[in-house]
């Protein structure tokens, strides 16, 4: 498949404009590579076509599509360690005890983060409180969802002794999620860039490893979200490589020894 400047420049702004997804300037051989067969098998001729077919109003259906297959979902079982030790030791504790709390995971991928969550509210007897998953790729909420994860997966940070205690074997290669640790999970569709979110508000958020596909403009925009969606007293993660992109003064760093937290103020 021939793109033209103009025409990969052309996409390139609308997937940003529609998702936040910001293509490089040298990322041309990464959308013909991932979106030439996928405009045949929709019966189109060109990257043209296809831009002008996902920016139509009836288009919402294909640009889920295109996201599907322009975005990474790379992810693992309790990713980076320092924010889940430091909700078993500081958070959770001290959320209990004014009750029930609620947590949401921002772009959630294939759902091994809030299912580490869920992990560890059960082993530190957190009854009742509320998970919302959520992701703007259809096609991984629907993985995430279903809960069926392959040894490839699984052994990507998931302990011997919860794969025990919480799936159960499909196969010789395939285990899925007892359903009495999904059912915590509520799992929705959600577009960072679809300002106000209208989920109300949160204890702890996780945001991780999204931001940096972002513009500096779309990640100031989700920011101010995602601290909106905040109690104050509530927490933010961010990915290991993220930083605030200005000076949000309702959060304070917080050290957690290693890595930071996010903490909305009072």
């Amino acid at each position: 498949m021939d793109i033209t400047t103009s025409d990969y420049q052309r996409f390139c702004q609308l997937l940003e404009t529609q998702s936040g997804i910001l293509l490089g300037d040298n990322k041309q051989y990464l959308v013909e590579s991932r979106l030439t067969n996928f405009i045949k098998n929709n019966q189109l001729d060109s990257l043209s076509e296809l831009t002008t077919e996902i920016s139509k109003a009836s288009g919402r259906h294909l640009l889920q599509k295109v996201v599907d297959q322009m975005t990474t979902n790379e992810t693992l079982w309790f990713r980076d360690g320092y924010p889940f030790e430091y909700m078993r030791k500081e958070l959770i504790p001290n959320f209990s005890k004014q009750g029930r709390f609620r947590i949401w995971c921002a772009a959630c991928s294939s759902g091994q983060e809030p299912f580490s969550i869920a992990m560890l509210l059960d082993q530190s007897s957190a009854s009742g409180t509320e998970i919302i998953a959520s992701d703007l790729s259809s096609k991984i909420l629907e993985k995430a969802n279903k809960g069926v994860y392959q040894d490839i997966e699984l052994k990507r940070g998931l302990p011997n002794d919860k794969l025990k205690r919480y799936f159960n074997q499909v196969d010789e290669i395939s285990w899925q999620i007892k359903p009495s640790l999904k059912s915590q999970i509520r799992f929705n569709s959600l577009n960072l860039l679809d300002l106000p979110y209208r989920q109300g508000q949160f204890e702890i958020i996780f945001c991780r490893n999204v931001l940096i596909y972002f513009s500096q403009d779309n990640k100031t925009k989700v920011l101010d979200g995602l601290i909106n969606s905040l109690k104050p007293g509530g927490y933010l993660f961010l990915g290991a490589s993220e930083s605030l992109t200005r000076d949000c003064k309702p959060l304070e760093m917080v050290r957690c020894n290693p890595g930071l937290v996010y903490r909305k103020s009072l």
